[in-house]
């Protein structure tokens, strides 16, 4: 392995023991340089050769959550050219995501509205690209203006992370209703969202 490659092993090592870290009762702003350091398997001097300090480690670990965010549309978007359902199939998709990998969505709600402005400023990025990738793709299959494909794909992500909330610590039964009602509520925004681009210009 080359140094470089070692490097890249020790900075991966860093991220996956600080999401490893959360829990329900442990948000980021808890963890401590030393408890990361000893998850990670390395000394705490060597943390500073990865990161400047635990604030940069934050905002990288947000930057995760989003990449990750991406790919879960991306993943919801080849299981409906399998399925058929978009939504059903969407919704069913981000359940898995929380709660197969709950600590990286429990990072994002609780710094969306965290005190470090920083990390607010960066999950509200990150948010921003998980809406406009669903606005690019509910132009292309809608064919709706873009002022409204914006919209509709604000709207469904808030509703969506509403439901991620509830979901998380809820039992199988109550997140499987929790599931149900979404996918109700974001077909009838969809079908708001293409009557009101029906309607005659005002």
């Amino acid at each position: 392995m080359t140094r470089a490659q070692q490097k890249e092993r020790t900075r991966r090592a860093i991220i996956d023991a600080a999401f490893a870290q959360l829990s329900p009762d442990k948000g980021f702003s808890s963890l401590s340089l030393r408890e990361v350091a000893r998850e990670a398997g390395i000394a705490p001097t060597s943390f500073y050769r990865h990161f400047a300090d635990m604030d940069e480690l934050g905002l990288t670990l947000v930057d995760e959550a989003g990449l990750m965010l991406r790919q879960l549309l991306r993943q919801a978007r080849h299981r409906i050219e399998k399925n058929g359902s978009v939504i059903r199939t969407s919704i069913e998709t981000f359940m898995e995501f929380v709660v197969g990998n709950s600590n990286v969505f429990r990072l994002l709600l609780r710094e969306r509205s965290g005190t470090s402005a920083p990390f607010r400023r960066a999950v509200a990025r990150e948010i921003q690209h998980f809406c406009a990738e669903l606005a690019d793709y509910l132009r292309k299959e809608t064919a709706c203006p873009d002022e409204f494909a914006q919209v509709q794909a604000e709207a469904m992500v808030t509703l969506v992370f509403h439901a991620g909330a509830d979901a998380l610590d809820a039992s199988p039964d109550l997140r499987l209703q929790i599931t149900h009602k979404t996918i109700t509520q974001l077909r009838w925004l969809a079908h708001g969202a293409a009557g009101y681009a029906r309607r005659p210009k005002e």
